[in-house]
């Protein structure tokens, strides 16, 4: 794909779903935060979708705010990854399995993850709204240099519900973009979204997961 082509993909990525989309995800090697530290919780990220992402993440809880930390490898270089904390008080908390891909093709949707970990809760966008609105703001999530994400974010709001299911260890964190062809680009090859017919699976499918402990 020439440089026009991925110009052009990531501008229709970056395209901004509205709140009631279902959400999208990230992750490996941050500073492991203080073990002892009660309002703090972990997560080591596993690969989704045969990717090879990989990765930690940490979140210091302050109150209804959260202050986030978070490295990846392995991603698809230059191109943006939306990464999230999902939570729904009905989901099983728990990363993805393909028990869940219901139509049998071998990879897991967002949406077909979501009974495991839930709708959005927080985008973890690099600037901006961090609420579910952002789910598709592509635009401002990391891009992957060199195939690496490391974030940093403080101070992100959050509900008093969410924080109490976040001690509970029932939020998951999740990290989008999955190029399944390996061509260094998300395009068409594998379909388009379910979660907007414009755009590139590759680009909303999950490639990494952890349950933030």
């Amino acid at each position: 794909m020439g440089k026009r082509s991925r110009m052009t993909v990531m501008a229709v990525v970056g395209m901004t779903v509205g709140a009631a989309t279902v959400g999208l995800a990230l992750s490996p090697s941050v500073t492991a935060a203080p073990a002892s530290a009660g309002n703090k919780i972990v997560t080591v990220l596993a690969p989704l979708n045969g990717s090879t992402v990989g990765g930690t993440a940490w979140a210091k809880l302050r109150g209804n705010k959260l202050d986030m930390h978070m490295s990846a490898q392995g991603l698809v270089a230059g191109m943006p990854h939306a990464a999230h904390i999902h939570f729904g008080a009905t989901a099983a908390h728990e990363c993805p399995t393909l028990a869940l891909d219901t139509n049998k093709d071998g990879r897991l949707s967002t949406v077909e993850g979501v009974p495991a970990y839930g709708p959005v809760a927080i985008s973890l966008t690099t600037s901006g709204d961090t609420s579910p609105a952002s789910v598709l703001a592509v635009s401002r999530f990391d891009s992957a240099a060199n195939g690496a994400i490391g974030y940093h974010r403080m101070a992100i709001p959050a509900t008093t519900s969410l924080v109490k299911s976040l001690h509970k260890g029932q939020g998951v964190l999740v990290i989008h973009g999955v190029d399944y062809n390996g061509n260094g680009v998300y395009d068409g090859a594998a379909g388009m979204s379910e979660l907007d017919p414009t755009l590139p699976r590759e680009a909303t499918d999950p490639a990494a997961c952890g349950v933030l402990r």
